[in-house]
């Protein structure tokens, strides 16, 4: 229990240094792209929650390959499409286009998709970066959460994940799929109005309001009957559930080792 508690409060400590950015989808993008953006990162790197925030605030989906430290499955893929192991590294499948740098990307999705053009300069730059460290440090008490590779089984299909950034629950979901190098479609379940603020408990009581706001939200509406995140997917084993504790039990009984 005082565990489970500690790893919910450094994750809210972390959300909280990042300024809870990547919690709405501010301006969704004006045009999905029709095949899914290939993102390839490691949780616990400040610069690619700089893209994962983009992707919650732009409501776009995106195909994650997990490249922890001392990761077997992606990282050599990244020296071959793009020269170089670096991180983060996007891979647009619609444009052909492959980058590098957070910045970079960030303005990149905006451009092509339709959603706003964020390139932070001079110290804003600097505050934004020192806070995704900030947030990196906080999650690091038992050593660096989403970081180094754990041994496992690879899935024959990749997961499912409805999650947004700044979702302290959602993200021990995601740091275990970074550790056990599990591919995933990460589906940006992004709060689009006031009344999705809050736990669902909370929030369905007291704001009473729709909970279809935004793309995902609904598709996860029309699926489950209600909105909660994270909610894993996976098709190797038919499984669906909510609850990040019972994920990463679930990832670490199926994958692990």
């Amino acid at each position: 229990m005082i565990q489970r508690t500690l790893e919910v409060g450094t994750s809210v400590l972390a959300s909280t240094f990042a300024a809870w950015r990547g919690s709405m989808t501010q301006r969704p993008a004006e045009r999905l792209p029709l095949k899914p953006l290939e993102l390839y990162e490691f949780e616990a790197c400040p610069h690619c929650r700089l893209v994962r925030e983009a992707l919650t605030e732009l409501d776009l989906d995106a195909m994650i390959y997990p490249c922890p430290k001392d990761g077997r499955r992606f990282r050599s893929k990244v020296q071959t499409l793009g020269g170089k192991q670096q991180y983060p590294f996007l891979v647009d499948p619609n444009t052909g286009a492959r980058l590098y740098e957070a910045a970079d990307i960030v303005a990149y999705l905006g451009k092509t998709y339709g959603g706003p053009v964020r390139k932070p300069q001079g110290l804003r730059r600097q505050l934004v970066l020192a806070g995704s460290m900030a947030a990196t440090a906080a999650r690091s008490w038992r050593g660096p959460r989403g970081l180094r590779m754990r041994v496992s089984k690879p899935p024959k299909k990749p997961l499912e994940l409805y999650s947004f950034e700044s979702s302290p629950y959602s993200r021990l979901a995601r740091e275990a799929l970074c550790e056990l190098e599990l591919p995933y479609l990460l589906r940006s379940t992004g709060k689009a109005r006031m009344s999705d603020m809050g736990p669902p408990s909370f929030r369905d009581k007291l704001f009473k309001g729709p909970k279809d706001t935004s793309r995902n939200r609904k598709a996860l509406l029309e699926r489950t009957g209600q909105v909660q995140v994270p909610y894993l997917i996976d098709p190797n084993t038919g499984t669906e559930m909510y609850e990040s504790a019972a994920i990463v039990k679930y990832l670490d009984r199926t994958y692990a080792g």
